[in-house]
Order: C-alpha cells, then structure tokens, then sequence
C-alpha cells in the first residue's frame, strides 16, 4: 500500500526546501546534501536521482520600510527571509517588508504550520498600525 508504515516502497519522491541568507551557502548545503544522498544511497544499492525544480534568490527587503516597521510596532526584532512568494516578488518593484506573526511549531508553508487566534488578532492589529503610520507624512 503506498505510503504505508511497514511497507518498503520501491520509489520515495522528496522534495527539500533550502534556505538561507546568501545563496551561495544555499547551493553549497545542496551539493552537500545531494552527495550524501547518493552516498547513502549506493551503500543500500539503491539509486537517487536529484533535481531542481525552482531556484530563488534571496529576497533583500527595503531596509528603511523595514526600519519603519520595526519602529512603528514598538522595536520587534527584524528578521531575515528566503521569502519567494508574493513579497519576494514585489520587492523588486516596490518597497517591501513582511510582518510575521508566531509560529511555535517553527513549521512553515505546512499543515503542522499554526498560528493561535490571539497572535492572529494581534498580527492584524499590527498591520493596521503599520498601514496607518505608512499613511503619515
């Protein structure tokens, strides 16, 4: 049965998300793990085939909207992102920034991903409060 616990399988398909500030530590931890991969692989006479599927770079945000952000939510920390959705897009046209909210599983773009409804509240509350000092001349 696919994807049983007691079942070997005959074929796994893994995807891996690598991230990091500078690309060229991204491709490194790549190779890396590739290597090993085959490695591990060809000790148990098995195969490993690895591709990519997409490449993005690292997505530098504007550090004066940033700066502004951090300053208008009372100094929360700034922290960097491999982001590669919608604001990685639009910061090579637009000011960008992003406003996390807490994660406690640490899990991102997942089912195991959460957020409470309290730190959702205050995500919003904050963004409002970002929107309207944006407003301010």
């Amino acid at each position: 049965m696919p994807g049983g616990t007691n079942v070997i399988a005959s074929r796994v398909d893994l995807w891996l998300d690598v991230r990091h500030p500078e690309d060229a530590v991204t491709a490194a931890v790549v190779v890396e793990v590739s290597r090993r991969a085959e490695e591990s692989a060809a000790g148990e006479g098995c195969t490993v085939e690895v591709r990519e599927e997409s490449f993005g770079g690292t997505v530098d945000f504007d550090p004066a909207l940033a700066h502004r952000l951090t300053t208008a939510l009372g100094g929360v920390p700034n922290l960097p992102t491999g982001a590669g959705h919608d604001a990685g897009v639009l910061a090579s046209r637009v000011p960008t920034a992003m406003l996390f909210t807490r994660n406690p599983t640490g899990v991102s773009h997942s089912p195991e991903e959460s957020c409470s409804d309290e730190d959702a509240e205050l995500g919003s509350v904050a963004l409002a409060d970002v929107l309207q000092d944006l407003l301010a001349p």
